[in-house]
């Protein structure tokens, strides 16, 4: 009877930690972009390879919430609904879906990236063939926050504190003009809620940084992929004009940037690593091919090589249970990353 008594206390004390469940993320860098609109609604209509080796990782992993990354966007998410029925086909309905139209493709008029043309892919707010290309979305067992959500995808590059803006002769490359309106995400910053089934929010930190090579002269690219990851440590330091996040959240997603290898300014995803308000589980699995589990969650075969440019870091007040990686089946170059935690917080 007495402890009875003192379960319900406990329970009446502590009723959202009683209810607290553990909690399955995953990032997939996707292999679903297209080289034009509407045809990865196709494909996926047609069942190619691909999309079922996409579909067959997550599957087999059954996250509860699901960052897609290189998803091509449509004003009705038409392909992340096709793709999402997909996967409750297959036994795992996650009934929330979310996307808003990336960076990538969006056209400027302006010559971007100082080469003396305009119109090309790297003339866009972020590098893309078309309006929408390789965007981003998110899928979910739990209802994602609507009108709760912060998209900074506008915020401009110009204006993030210590910005590595390119310069020529002392004036910024290629252009004022430039600066005056390019965005410093490639594809997206967002800043989104999850309801969980004990009532709390969990905030979600999703962004998809563009390469730090390639994009012209003045190491444009390298500078802006630093930049890009630099955002999220400048807004848990407070350093922007917004509320930075509390406890349960996680950072999700792709820097292109490996903390030890490759040619970006790894000095971005290290102060990430190591920042007190995350924490790294560094998930790790077995490549195909190999003997040994790392914690690479990319491999291009010629170079660079295997690295870590895919990422779940939850804040550091979260239990982590598990993590770990799964590729899917080759040719994909990218890994589906996992991470349960078992929230705290408020």
């Amino acid at each position: 009877m007495q402890l009875l008594l003192a379960t319900l206390t406990l329970l009446a004390l502590f009723p959202l930690a009683a209810m607290a469940q553990p909690l399955r993320l995953a990032v997939l860098h996707s292999e679903l972009g297209r080289d034009g609109p509407g045809l990865l609604l196709r494909d996926i209509r047609r069942n190619e390879a691909d999309i079922l080796a996409a579909r067959d990782v997550i599957l087999a992993t059954r996250p509860d919430i699901l960052l897609l990354l290189r998803m091509d966007y449509d004003l009705n998410n038409t392909a992340l609904h096709a793709f999402a029925d997909l996967l409750g086909e297959g036994g795992h309905p996650l009934p929330h879906r979310f996307a808003l139209r990336p960076n990538t493709g969006m056209a400027t008029g302006l010559d971007l990236d100082g080469d003396g043309r305009t119109g090309t892919p790297d003339d866009a707010q972020g590098y893309g063939r078309f309006a929408g290309a390789g965007g981003m979305a998110i899928l979910s067992r739990y209802p994602i926050g609507g009108d709760a959500v912060q998209d900074h995808s506008a915020f401009l590059w110009r204006d993030l504190p210590d910005a590595l803006i390119p310069l020529q002769d002392g004036a910024t490359f290629p252009s004022p003009e430039v600066f005056a309106i390019q965005r410093l995400s490639s594809t997206g910053h967002w800043q989104v809620p999850v309801r969980l089934p004990d009532g709390r929010v969990l905030t979600l930190l999703t962004w998809h940084a563009g390469p730090p090579v390639f994009g012209g002269r003045l190491d444009r690219n390298r500078r802006r992929n630093h930049d890009e990851n630099a955002f999220w440590q400048h807004l848990l330091n407070g350093a922007l004009p917004v509320t930075p996040p509390t406890a349960p959240f996680a950072l999700m997603g792709n820097s292109n940037l490996d903390p030890d290898a490759g040619d970006g300014i790894r000095s971005a995803m290290q102060a990430l690593l190591t920042h007190p308000a995350l924490q790294d589980p560094q998930p790790a699995g077995r490549r195909p091919g190999t003997t040994t589990d790392d914690t690479a969650t990319a491999y291009w075969p010629d170079a660079p090589g295997p690295m870590r440019v895919s990422f779940i870091l939850p804040d550091a007040s979260a239990q982590v249970l598990d993590s770990g990686t799964l590729w899917p089946e080759p040719p994909a170059r990218h890994a589906l990353v996992w991470t349960d935690i078992l929230p705290q917080g408020p």
